[in-house]
């Protein structure tokens, strides 16, 4: 997977631990993670959580974890 992975509301729901769409935006939004809102819910990227948490793509990371490791 790479790391401009779209996220999907059902990750979301799992990354955030909410059910309902407003708290799972709410919680991203929250935290500076840029939201878009398509027809089966929110969604993002994993470019946009990187960019939240203050990595850029490109810059190398001490650790490396898979995507798939958070969910």
């Amino acid at each position: 997977m790479n790391t401009s992975s779209v996220l999907v509301f059902k990750d979301l729901q799992a990354i955030t631990g909410y059910t309902r769409r407003s708290d799972v935006e709410r919680s991203l939004r929250s935290q500076g993670i840029r939201v878009f809102l398509g027809k089966d819910g929110p969604w993002t990227t994993i470019d946009l959580i990187n960019s939240a948490g203050g990595i850029s793509p490109g810059t190398p990371a001490n650790d490396t974890y898979d995507p798939e490791t958070v969910l």
